[in-house]
């Protein structure tokens, strides 16, 4: 039986305690959106464990409908609501969000070149998913009648993303279960930041909506299936030479996929409405 990591560990702990707390506030859907993010990306871990080796078309369609369903979800619930409270500074809000979460994927990037005790898939996945959770407490806790069904679908990728970081800290010797970092970390976020109540300025409102809705847009777009060379695709294909050919045919189910993750979102509004 594999070890627990010490960082793991503590990160889970204190998303139990953290949602003992909200269950005593009645915070429900926020608890079962993060709930659902923590078994999400810690299912991925052994899945990605044990079929190290590959499964290009699996990772495709877990990014495609995943991606699919954040862009739909951030287009059609947080960014109409960032316009109704003021047009123009959510438009801003939508840009900056854009812009901050470009700037950070680039730091991120940059900080990879840096020797620094922490694996970079794993500083990633955690900057994304603390940065979720921060947003998704702060719209859930201002908008408590929001449905579950925006959360749900923000969250959709850390199974996917669990999957793919486990198989690339096993094939560097590293040890998967520190991902459960990364999968506490939305909850512990999230339940967190619900507590913070946001002025009742209509700008303000605004920009932080957009924000959000831009930000979510952004990570939605950074986990767009790429099926090109040097990506976690390619590296999942067992081929020898050239591989374009499986890449080209692998390209059309990420179109699909994507196209899919929107569509389920779009008939699951209709059937909650």
């Amino acid at each position: 039986m594999t070890r627990l990591s010490p960082a793991g560990g503590i990160a889970t702990g204190v998303f139990a305690v953290l949602s003992g707390f909200a269950a005593t506030i009645g915070a429900w859907k926020l608890l079962g959106i993060s709930w659902v993010a923590f078994a999400a990306m810690a299912l991925g871990i052994p899945l990605g464990k044990r079929s190290f080796g590959g499964r290009p078309w699996a990772l495709v369609w877990g990014y495609g409908l995943a991606s699919g369903a954040m862009v739909t979800s951030a287009a059609v619930f947080l960014i109409p609501q960032a316009i109704a409270h003021d047009a123009s500074f959510g438009g801003f809000g939508v840009a900056l969000g854009l812009l901050v979460g470009f700037a950070s994927h680039t730091a991120g990037h940059r900080l990879a070149h840096l020797d620094l005790p922490v694996d970079r898939t794993v500083a990633e996945l955690s900057a994304h998913a603390f940065s979720a959770g921060l947003i998704i407490g702060i719209v859930y806790g201002n908008m408590p009648d929001l449905g579950p069904l925006l959360g749900l679908a923000i969250v959709s990728h850390k199974g996917p993303a669990g999957y793919a970081a486990a198989r690339r800290l096993v094939s560097n010797g590293r040890d998967p279960s520190v991902l459960l970092v990364p999968a506490a970390g939305v909850g512990i976020a999230a339940i967190g930041a619900s507590l913070v109540s946001l002025p009742a300025a209509p700008s303000v409102r605004g920009i932080v909506f957009g924000f959000a809705a831009g930000i979510f847009l952004h990570v939605a777009m950074d986990f767009l299936p790429r099926c090109e060379i040097g990506s976690d695709v390619h590296d999942l294909l067992r081929v020898s030479g050239d591989a374009h050919a499986l890449l080209d045919r692998l390209r059309t189910h990420a179109v699909v996929s994507t196209a899919l993750g929107g569509v389920a979102v779009f008939v699951a509004w209709l059937a909650l409405s």
